[in-house]
């Protein structure tokens, strides 16, 4: 097709940027918007059967009202003699199939956020009745910020709801029958827990690098699905949480029921394990790490942790309790006295004994003492304020320093504001003086371009690039990071280069703009953080007179609170001259918008 094909007299087609199995995407330019889209043009062997262009265009269009920010955004299915396409936001971004290739395998956490991202998206779906039954790598988007993004809802319902075995092409599998679910590989009953396996085919293969199932042609990979179990991630890889694996496994059942019930509880559970991963930190979570095809081992208080977060059915409790069903049972509450008694005597001592432990320990450091910020003192000076405070010195090692005078201390063992007991030495190094070449540190000082000037000039270096970037540790203004870094030996005349904090990075969601008045689109992004950008005005035969109907940024985009958003305006219906009255502009009679503008 050639690159300057207009679509609908509206898509402009402008480079291919993907060609896959079912169709081939280009990047094109909306005419009418005045915005840059994805068109995805269906290939012409799919384009002969009337009832898969039938369940295309449905589930498209079902597609097209979901709003989410992990889902790729479709904003219009269309026909042109015989091409069937959809228009679909640009992503800035590329697959993670092309992600786990470079660089698979990825790290638990990252396989945790994108998991649970794609979770979002699919519970969105599932709730509107619409499965995707396509879910994979080349199907979801990482842009450059991270953020992922499900796409092809509509092919893929519409091609998976024909027939998996295409028998006028000898039985050959169609779709991905790498993420297949086996209900899917047998042509059987598809819901939400297809999604859910195949959700669990991608985490594996982010974890370890290689789908579970691979073979020589599509029906011996589908035959794989249906017979022959998961490898656990932890025997391919190391590093491999127990719990992030139970859930996989959870996911990829063979049977439909004993997997989670929808994508929502999936997200729960990969909720929880990130959760635990940022309290307790990768030692626990990943127990004896490293140690591949060897059991992990995990303390009972953290094993009871890991065990509440998902258990063999997969996250809920069933509550049936084992043996006799009443819970009024005399001999059961019989049984059950003596721990009972048991469990009240600790509670009482417990109680007791963490009165006592409070307050002994309310002051944990009461009778400590703090120990006093030394650097820049000569020894002696140090010597005489420890003395003061019933602590000793022990001098150190001589270092050299960019910052500190010969002869005076550099740093200091235990640091300035410690807690330590009475008696405690305080180790100190002494300063050389400065080394030629020795980079000084300039992390932390405040940025005047003719002060860091000076005082690197002092050294026998010169300014370099200066860069800035947000720090949600470093007020602006404040230098953040330099190269070479401080202390490292550098020829003199070179120079340093610094990056200057730019302030905290607030974001906050674009709201939705498209078919709100003008004011109230304004006060909406006022409210939100955001400014107002460039404002056009077009003509509509959708939007009514005064009605946003662009925003530049879709509802739900993260920007940095104000950024200026850019919006089109509807200046109203196209004015057609009347042919017998040339000055007639042909409004409607009541000056509001008709019936197909609103």
């Amino acid at each position: 097709m050639s690159n300057s094909k207009l679509l609908a007299g509206r898509y402009e087609l402008i480079e291919k940027i993907g060609d896959g199995g079912m169709a081939v995407v280009y990047k094109a330019k909306d005419r009418l918007l005045n915005r840059y889209v994805a068109v995805k043009i269906l290939r012409p062997e799919y384009t002969r059967d009337a009832q898969f262009i039938e369940s295309f265009k449905k589930e498209s269009q079902a597609a097209a009202g979901l709003q989410h920010p992990n889902i790729v955004n479709v904003y219009d299915v269309g026909k042109e003699g015989n091409i069937y396409f959809i228009v679909m936001e640009l992503i800035d971004g590329r697959p993670l199939s092309d992600i786990i290739e470079e660089h698979g395998p990825l790290d638990y956490k990252h396989v945790i956020q994108v998991g649970k991202q794609v979770a979002a998206a699919l519970s969105l779906a599932h709730k509107n009745h619409i499965i995707h039954r396509d879910v994979k790598p080349h199907n979801i988007m990482i842009t450059k910020d991270g953020v992922a993004k499900l796409a092809d809802f509509g092919i893929a319902k519409a091609i998976s709801s024909a027939t998996i075995v295409n028998k006028e092409d000898g039985g050959q599998v169609m779709g991905s029958v790498h993420y297949f679910s086996p209900e899917q590989a047998r042509g059987k009953y598809v819901d939400e827990k297809s999604d859910v396996y195949s959700l669990g085919i991608v985490l594996y293969e982010m974890l370890t690098g290689k789908v579970p199932f691979d073979g020589d042609n599509p029906v011996e990979i589908a035959l794989m699905h249906i017979n022959e179990d998961i490898k656990p991630p932890s025997t391919v890889v190391d590093n491999v949480p127990p719990a992030l694996e139970k859930i996989i496994l959870k996911a990829t059942d063979k049977y439909q029921n004993n997997r989670y019930e929808n994508a929502e509880a999936m997200y729960e559970d990969l909720n929880n394990v990130d959760f635990l991963s940022k309290k307790v930190g990768d030692e626990i979570l990943l127990g004896a790490a490293g140690r591949k095809n060897k059991p992990v081992k995990i303390d009972d208080a953290n094993e009871e942790k890991l065990n509440a977060i998902i258990d063999d059915k997969g996250g809920k409790k069933s509550g049936k309790k084992k043996g006799n069903s009443s819970g009024n049972s005399p001999s059961g509450f019989k049984k059950a006295l003596p721990w009972i008694l048991a469990l009240i005597v600790l509670l009482i001592l417990g109680a007791v004994g963490g009165y006592l432990l409070t307050s002994k320990m309310s002051d944990p450091d009461k009778g400590n003492i703090e120990v006093p910020d030394l650097k820049g003192m000569t020894y002696e000076e140090a010597s005489d304020e420890l003395s003061k405070i019933k602590l000793n010195i022990e001098k150190g090692d001589d270092v050299y320093s960019a910052d500190i005078e010969k002869g005076k201390i550099v740093s200091q063992t235990p640091i300035s504001k410690t807690k330590v007991k009475e008696g405690t030495k305080v180790k100190v190094n002494i300063s050389k003086g400065k080394k030629a070449g020795l980079v000084p540190d300039l992390i932390g000082k405040k940025y005047n371009e003719s002060d860091i000037s000076s005082a690197i000039g002092q050294y026998g270096f010169v300014l370099g690039n200066v860069t800035y970037e947000e720090s949600d540790k470093y007020d602006e203004g404040i230098i953040i990071n330099q190269t070479p870094s401080a202390g490292s030996s550098a020829k003199s005349g070179s120079s340093v280069d610094i990056v200057v904090s730019k302030g905290k990075n607030e974001k906050a969601k674009v709201p939705t703009l498209t078919g709100l008045t003008a004011d109230d689109a304004v006060q909406a992004l006022n409210q939100a953080g955001f400014e107002v950008g460039d404002i056009s005005y077009e003509e509509s035969s959708i939007y009514g007179k005064d009605y946003v109907m662009w925003q530049q940024y879709s509802a739900g985009t993260e920007l940095k609170k104000g950024t200026s958003v850019s919006l089109k305006i509807s200046k109203g219906v196209p004015q057609v001259p009347d042919q017998n009255n040339p000055n007639s502009d042909n409004k409607p009679d009541n000056g509001h918008p008709t019936t197909d503008q609103q």
